[in-house]
């Protein structure tokens, strides 16, 4: 198998954290790719109509992409339980998902855009996205963050980082003390140390 990859994004660190905690790593070949949405690598094109990472390239099947349907197969492939939680374990995959997906788009509002076009209420609209599902976190989710690792551990521990790593001016820590006190002892585990994206 081979891993359509770039070390930078939240959803492929997913699948590598995955990776690392079911001891698969060394089954999958990493291929990293230099890709933006207005210039999508060739080889992310070829595994994923929508030129989107991470892609995941198998032998004996078309490729698989988005990094749910991607994690829930190599889950699967281990038999490591970790979508054992059923919904809540979903719900929290998806809150992260979402999490990731907003700190993206006001990225790339920055990045992406000309400084004439850039949209600074967007961008706000984005990281309060970030700032409400933290609080939802923090309030709702804390006991199931705190009980067996499971996917919405993992997921929420790379979105977490990502913002850290992107906005990290964004003070999501503020009143989500209990949630800043489990990354904290998330972010340690050698598949998070193993992952961090480079900085830049």
């Amino acid at each position: 198998m081979k891993l359509i990859y770039a070390p930078t994004s939240p959803f492929v660190r997913k699948v590598m954290v995955l990776l690392h905690e079911t001891g698969q790593l060394d089954d999958v070949e990493i291929q990293p790719v230099a890709t933006t949405p207005l210039s999508p690598a060739d080889d992310a094109k070829t595994a994923n109509p929508l030129a989107k990472i991470p892609a995941l390239v198998r032998d004996d099947g078309p490729a698989l992409y988005d990094s749910r349907v991607i994690c829930a197969y190599l889950d699967d492939r281990a038999g490591s339980g970790l979508y054992a939680g059923g919904w809540d374990s979903k719900v929290l995959e998806a809150t992260a998902d979402g999490i990731m997906d907003a700190a993206v788009s006001a990225v790339y509002e920055r990045r992406m855009r000309p400084l004439d076009k850039q949209w600074d209420d967007w961008e706000a609209a984005q990281m309060g996205k970030v700032l409400g599902a933290c609080a939802a976190l923090n309030a709702r989710w804390i006991s199931h963050l705190k009980g067996p690792l499971d996917i919405g551990h993992i997921a929420v521990g790379c979105a977490l980082g990502y913002v850290d790593f992107r906005q990290p001016d964004s003070n999501w820590r503020h009143g989500n003390e209990a949630l800043a006190d489990w990354f904290a002892d998330f972010e340690s585990r050698p598949s998070m140390l193993a992952t961090q994206p480079p900085a830049g």
